[in-house]
């Protein structure tokens, strides 16, 4: 085994504390009795308490929480269906147009996405709320999808289909027991980095929000415009533990799962 030097260990813990000592402060400076953010005032829950009296605030993470939740698994199940057909359907005619538009979030700016969302609910009459905001998310990490599950597929080992299918499994039963299964590691992947875009999401948000549809994101950058309060420290201490325990959560199932491990038998499964 490969010893670490010095300067590999010093870069592991520059890195590892430039990407999270920011973190551990906000988490540290949730708990601060001050009313300055900047000033420790000692321990306190009391902003953990004005957080749980703040309904405009709880709604808005509400909000958040709901579109993520939904355009995620919207987003998870069409980019899995485009994936599937890029990489199954061969060079099918508008193929290349397809992949464009699948594609074309990834490096297109928010700014243009968000507007372009919202000239289009302009030009179809749409009222913007809840669901716009949904939709735009959806289209934002379809493409996020798509590229994680085609990767997976691309290495796909077909012979595993063709043995099923030699078996006398129906192209269905074949997808359900054999390939699903196998893919599955990168579809649970894409919905979490689509659930984390959305949950982040600031730029499209605003764009195609309404009355009513304000989610998290905007409410603490309207907040922060007028000044650090120690409220918001609280709040987005919380979403990083949730999002920190559903990562740990998931490691640790997929830990699980290949500790677990073991040759996919086809002619049981089927």
């Amino acid at each position: 085994m490969r010893r670490l030097s010095a300067f590999n260990i010093a870069t592991l813990v520059l890195g590892i504390g430039f990407l999270y000592l920011p973190i551990v402060i906000l988490v540290i400076y949730s708990f601060n009795g001050s009313r300055l953010v900047a000033v420790w005032g000692g321990w306190s829950t009391r902003w953990y308490v004005t957080l749980a009296q703040d309904a405009s605030l709880l709604q808005a993470a509400s909000i958040s929480f709901r579109v993520a939740l939904i355009s995620a698994c919207v987003a998870t199940f069409l980019g899995t269906l485009a994936a599937i057909a890029l990489i199954r359907f061969g060079r099918f005619r508008g193929r290349l147009l397809f992949a464009a538009m699948i594609y074309a979030p990834l490096v297109m700016p928010e700014v243009i996405t968000g507007l372009s969302m919202l000239l289009l609910f302009v030009a179809v009459s749409v009222d913007r709320g809840f669901w716009t905001v949904v939709i735009a998310h959806t289209t934002m990490a379809t493409c996020f999808v798509a590229v994680i599950v085609q990767s997976r597929l691309v290495d796909f080992d077909m012979n595993l289909e063709e043995a099923a299918l030699d078996l006398g499994a129906s192209p269905v039963r074949t997808f359900l027991v054999v390939t699903l299964p196998l893919i599955l590691p990168a579809i649970a992947a894409s919905w979490m980095l689509a659930f984390a875009l959305s949950l982040d999401d600031l730029v499209i948000a605003s764009f195609t929000t309404g009355p009513g549809a304000t989610t998290l994101p905007i409410r603490i950058y309207s907040e922060v415009r007028l000044g650090v309060s120690p409220e918001m420290n609280a709040v987005c201490s919380i979403v990083v533990a949730v999002v920190g325990i559903a990562v740990l959560a998931a490691s640790i199932l997929t830990k699980v799962n290949a500790a677990r491990g073991a040759p996919v038998r086809v002619e049981a499964q089927i």
